[in-house]
């Protein structure tokens, strides 16, 4: 999950990109307003905004917005850039090159997962069973001290199809 400050960073980068230092100021000013904007409203409301968004989240995030925005405007004012350019801010691509590499552990560890999925052969069943039925079950996971899923997968692990389709289950103790 990402943090109010990893959002502003990667919002800032991309938005501020080719910026004059004056189109910057413009930007810093506006995230101001955004920020005092947001605190007003998170003082005022209680839990999720009316479109379900967390106003606190969101003054947080202004907040974060605003001191990237500061940071980016003093990079190109100490530097004495003409305009923003994200591959000349060190620490905003030392941070995005962190970034892409936690996205892609983050994806071989998601890739590793679904192998490993596709690896185990399990069936996940849900069963709808006739009131009997299902209470002949219960009774003998209760006999057995097992759950009635337990006693469906052993009876599954017994059951064989004869030559004529059929399917027996050989008689076994529930274990």
């Amino acid at each position: 999950m990402w943090s109010s400050e990893d959002k502003a960073r990667d919002t800032v980068r991309r938005q501020g990109r080719g910026l004059s230092a004056g189109q910057l100021a413009e930007k810093v000013a506006e995230a101001v307003v955004r920020v005092r904007e947001t605190r007003q409203q998170a003082a005022s409301f209680a839990g999720k905004g009316e479109y379900g968004g967390d106003p606190v989240e969101l003054a947080l995030l202004w907040q974060a917005r605003l001191t990237e925005w500061e940071r980016v405007a003093a990079v190109v004012e100490l530097a004495g850039h003409r305009a923003y350019a994200p591959g000349q801010d060190r620490e905003g691509s030392l941070w995005a090159e962190e970034r892409e590499q936690r996205r892609m552990e983050a994806l071989a560890r998601h890739e590793g997962w679904i192998a490993q999925r596709q690896d185990e052969e399990e069936l996940g069943v849900g069963l709808w069973l006739s009131g009997d039925v299902s209470g002949r079950l219960r009774i003998m996971a209760a006999r057995a001290d097992l759950t009635p899923d337990q006693v469906v997968a052993q009876l599954a692990e017994y059951a064989r199809m004869n030559d004529d389709g059929l399917v027996a289950v050989e008689p076994f103790l529930p274990r």
